[in-house]
């Protein structure tokens, strides 16, 4: 290639947005552009780049954990894949919001790929509204992340108030060096510009934190292509570290789910995070569910009937009864 890809990383914490981000960078980017996008997932289905495939990129995906502490084989692999495939003008990689994004900065500054990738901003997204909520502010995963950005960025400030704006600038003014930039966003409306700002050299607090929680080696390199098997009509993967857990399911695109009934169930639905691209009744649609807050998008034209099936993945702190979960989708299929 002529030139270095400009590649950023855009990390974030459980439920911040970040594919909402990506899918508006991608509707708004050049259009003689080619952008790629990395996603990794901490579910095993992967539903990020589903969703991501709605619009106009080329997506790989590393599902089943986090590729900031397997960023080795599988990640090199999906990244010179997508490179050799798509010969991108951009790569945006979006780690799971469960990993520590500072192993993936190390693997691309490293010697392989120093004369491929232009390695720019880290932009990190973040809740205002969880920085009063020690669940997160204590979280090492959280912390890192915030760590390592160049470019801070509050998302879902439409619901936020004073007094999460305060807490945001309070953050901002904690640190030394400060960061190269700093938004306050709604429905991650990112601009393009801002991928091109610099990187820095960042210091993480709990540098040994992602190699306490290494994955094993089977799960290192588990194969990212989820299928069913022949003749079989759904199948379900699971996944637990570092205290959370998963659990997705993979359905056949004849099978239709009654859209009301769904729409009721993940509204009500007791879980950290919900997300799912699914065949209803009343079409295809994305669900994404953030402690009992649905929100729900169609999805239309070709990008519907390039959707060659339903996944859905849900993600918990606490056990997950993946049977009567599995009990509640069967009894949304419409017969």
């Amino acid at each position: 290639m002529n030139s270095l890809i400009p590649t950023n990383i855009i990390t974030g914490f459980l439920g911040v947005g970040k594919t909402t981000a990506i899918t508006h960078l991608l509707k708004h980017k050049p259009q003689h552009e080619v952008w790629s996008v990395l996603v990794n997932e901490f579910g095993e289905i992967g539903i990020d780049g589903s969703m991501l495939k709605t619009v106009n990129a080329h997506v790989r995906e590393v599902p089943g954990g986090c590729i900031c502490c397997v960023a080795g084989l599988p990640m090199k692999m999906a990244l010179n894949m997508m490179i050799a495939k798509a010969k991108p003008d951009r790569i945006i990689i979006e780690p799971t919001g469960l990993g520590h994004p500072e192993e993936i900065i190390n693997t691309l500054l490293g010697e392989y790929y120093e004369n491929v990738l232009d390695l720019r901003a880290t932009i990190t997204l973040i809740d205002p509204r969880k920085l009063s909520d020690s669940r997160y502010t204590e979280n090492a995963n959280f912390q890192d992340q915030i760590a390592v950005a160049d470019v801070l960025v509050a998302n879902k400030t439409d619901v936020c108030g004073e007094a999460e704006r305060q807490a945001f600038d309070a953050l901002l003014e904690s640190f030394n060096p400060p960061k190269q930039a700093s938004f306050w966003v709604e429905q991650g409306q990112l601009e393009a510009t801002w991928l091109d700002l610099p990187r820095a050299a960042h210091t993480v607090k709990n540098p040994q934190h992602h190699q306490r929680n290494r994955l094993s080696p089977q799960r290192e390199l588990y194969n990212a292509a989820v299928r069913l098997p022949e003749g079989e009509r759904f199948v379900r993967r699971e996944n637990s570290a570092n205290g959370f857990y998963s659990c997705g399911w993979l359905f056949q695109p004849e099978i239709q789910f009654n859209f009301n009934q769904l729409f009721g169930w993940l509204s009500g639905a007791d879980f950290l995070r919900a997300k799912a691209v699914m065949h209803t009744t009343e079409g295809v649609y994305m669900f994404n569910a953030e402690n009992g807050v649905l929100s729900v998008n169609q999805v239309l034209g070709q990008s519907a009937d390039e959707l060659l099936d339903s996944r859905i993945e849900v993600i918990d702190d606490k056990t997950i009864e993946a049977n009567a979960v599995e009990q509640v989708l069967l009894g949304l299929i419409r017969t």
